[in-house]
């Protein structure tokens, strides 16, 4: 990593010639990943990456520019052409204090201690509970990857931080089909862990599960269509709030009026029943940090506190434009992107029901025990998700199961018709993409009901199957 004295003198270098503000992010990256198809190991890479960001700011404008030469005349260089992009203006030296911290992500086995072998063996009994689970799973494919991410940030505001993050993951897909037809079940479980995570989780019960999930849907019947109430189950059903609400909660679309949410900070925009929290502090959350990639500390937001919105989640630069602090809420994916809002763990909030009563109080719906992939436009919040295993519910219980079932609407709409919400909170792990790269993001919530959602099938109307 750099030597503190270099990294003074580059940002004293970055503000001569018109910034107001400037900032060194240096990266040490080593990643490693395994992906096996049908019991034969597909690919292996192992890497490093290294590399340095200078990002210079005079009000709201912003240069960015990167290297992996962290040579001290090459950063000198770098920083003075940065520098000259902006108008002149008066500077001043820049003296930086480290920070010590507590780290709230104890690594306990370091991901490099564990022999290739001992990785292969570990995706081999997942891949063979999968494969062995029923004769209609026709393909498995099982990947395992984790990185250790050293870091130092510091700016001219005087930060100066260290960070380390190590991730494991794994995921699992199996794929089953009858008929020409085919349907898929996945699992990713991860965590800001070493391989410790998997004496945690029981990968083999999990490869299973993904197994049954494609089995089932494949068995299944098509999914009704047309508007109706919608039980969304716990853990990765939170995708839908995070990709249809928690980006327009975000500043980087809020400071430029590309977000519903813009400016209704007091005002009510969901249910009463309906509380949203953004929290990077969570220990060894998939999404949680030490430090945001501004140097900041992580914090537990409350973005929506029984339907009232409460807050943005706030970076550095549109904390400007939105005359706003930071939340700890500056992500990027690598040296390589400059920093934006971007979310950590975001979930909506515990209820008081349990999953079995808002089953009983439902008469007729849908009940999407996981979702899969979809789409939305971030600036209306208009989205459209696969239900990747439904169920219908009838008379207050779960019937038969039903394939093809699509979600589609607004995230302003369904926050404002969740009407039941259960006490199981749970998170899942996804990657989130955005104009700063991609990060690990937890998803998560409690087992919910939406009174009126719209699903598109092919089982003709609501009263089929």
């Amino acid at each position: 990593m750099l030597n503190k004295s270099v990294i003074e003198e580059t940002i004293n270098t970055a503000l001569t010639k018109g910034g107001d503000f400037a900032e060194v992010f240096v990266e040490d990256k080593m990643t490693n990943s395994i992906n096996l198809v049908n019991g034969k190991i597909d690919s292996a890479n192992t890497g490093i990456d290294y590399g340095v960001g200078i990002r210079v700011i005079k009000d709201t404008n912003e240069i960015y520019v990167y290297t992996n030469d962290d040579s001290r005349d090459n950063l000198f260089k770098l920083a003075e052409k940065a520098a000259g992009m902006l108008e002149k203006s008066k500077t001043k030296n820049t003296s930086l204090k480290y920070e010590d911290y507590e780290n709230k992500h104890p690594i306990m086995v370091y991901p490099h201690k564990i022999s290739q072998p001992e990785k292969v063996e570990l995706i081999k009994s997942a891949y063979t509970a999968a494969e062995n689970y029923d004769d209609l799973i026709t393909q498995v494919v099982v990947g395992l990857s984790d990185y250790t991410q050293k870091i130092q940030i510091a700016n001219s505001q005087g930060v100066f931080v260290e960070d380390e993050r190590t991730r494991v993951r794994m995921g699992i897909q199996a794929v089953a089909t009858l008929n020409g037809e085919k349907q898929t079940g996945y699992h990713g479980p991860g965590g800001h862990m070493g391989f410790e995570f998997f004496d945690q989780i029981d990968v083999e019960e999990k490869a299973k599960d993904a197994a049954r999930m494609a089995v089932t849907m494949i068995k299944a019947g098509h999914a009704p269509q047309g508007k109706m109430p919608v039980i969304i189950d716990n853990k990765f059903g939170g995708v839908i709030f995070h990709e249809a609400c928690g980006h327009g909660l975000e500043a980087t679309s809020v400071a430029k009026n590309n977000s519903v949410f813009a400016d209704k900070i007091g005002e009510k925009i969901a249910s009463e029943k309906v509380t949203a929290i953004d929290d990077g502090t969570v220990p060894n959350g998939w999404g949680s940090q030490n430090y945001d990639d501004e140097g900041h500390r992580t914090q537990r937001n409350v973005l929506i506190k029984n339907g009232i919105l409460k807050g943005y989640m706030v970076d550095f630069l549109n904390g400007r434009r939105l005359d706003m602090k930071s939340t700890g809420s500056g992500r990027r994916q690598s040296y390589r992107f400059a920093p934006t809002s971007r979310m950590t763990n975001t979930f909506i909030d515990n209820g008081d029901l349990t999953r079995e009563e808002i089953i009983s109080n439902t008469e007729y719906g849908l009940f999407a025990k996981h979702m899969g992939g979809g789409s939305v436009n971030p600036a209306t919040g208009e989205f459209n998700f696969n239900v990747r295993e439904g169920y219908i519910v009838k008379n207050g219980e779960l019937k038969n199961p039903v394939r093809g079932a699509t979600l589609i609407g607004k995230g302003a709409d369904i926050l404002k018709k969740i009407d039941l919400v259960g006490n199981n909170l749970d998170l899942a792990e996804g990657m989130c993409g955005s104009i700063s790269g991609s990060v690990p993001a937890g998803v998560g919530q409690p087992t919910l009901r939406v009174s009126e959602l719209t699903v598109g099938g092919r089982g003709g109307s609501q009263n089929g199957n």
